[in-house]
């Protein structure tokens, strides 16, 4: 069983997840939270020092849900496209309660100093978990990867992925369908970009992509 320390940062957390869903991020203050959970203002405060470190506590359980999902939508599909293409629709579909408070948030997040950007250093623990679901997609799927494109390939997945929540956050169609058609038409397109690998002019390209990524990354 969980200690009661436990359950009481568990209980800050849920607390703050749901008014972020709700009143928005910032509406949503650490007295708000404190009081809503019925615990001191210092005792919110000793679990979680700002609202930016339940920001990551969001995008871990996020990550978590995602994972899982993911997990059981890929489930007997081998092909890239298809495990790439429910892969990316579990994650849509964990995200979609957060939708309102994205669209506010994405403001804070996008500063390159933010603490809750998706590249920043705080933001590790939830990015490798992110990165790990791709990972699985690459590594189950088959036919296989080509093996020079199989180590890179899952970050290039997540940078794609982020693409695809940022055009999410400012979807405003109906259940987000415009961002479900652009999930349906990219995963083919990728699979079949890769499929070409084998032939010498095509391969190149794809080389000097890859090239191009890790000058980047590094």
């Amino acid at each position: 069983m969980a200690s009661k320390s436990e359950q009481t940062r568990q209980l800050v957390a849920d607390v703050a997840l749901r008014m972020f869903r709700e009143d928005g991020f910032e509406k949503t203050t650490m007295r708000a939270i404190a009081t809503e959970a019925g615990v001191s203002v210092g005792n919110a405060y000793y679990y979680f020092a700002s609202k930016d470190e339940l920001v990551q506590e969001l995008y871990v359980q996020v990550q978590a849900e995602h994972a899982a999902k993911a997990a059981e939508a890929v489930e007997g599909i081998k092909d890239l496209s298809g495990r790439l293409k429910a892969t990316l629709h579990a994650g849509l579909d964990v995200m979609e309660p957060y939708h309102r408070f994205g669209a506010e948030f994405i403001a804070t997040a996008i500063r390159p100093t933010s603490p809750v950007n998706p590249f920043s250093g705080e933001s590790t623990a939830a990015r490798d978990a992110s990165l790990a679901i791709f990972r699985d997609i690459v590594e189950g799927a088959s036919p296989a990867v080509p093996r020079k494109f199989r180590a890179d390939l899952p970050e290039l997945l997540w940078l794609g992925y982020m693409g695809v929540a940022l055009f999410w956050v400012y979807d405003t169609s109906a259940d987000r369908r415009r961002t479900r058609k652009l999930v349906d038409g990219v995963a083919p397109l990728i699979a079949r970009g890769l499929s070409l690998a084998r032939i010498p002019g095509v391969s190149k390209v794809l080389d000097d992509v890859l090239s191009l990524s890790r000058s980047v990354r590094d």
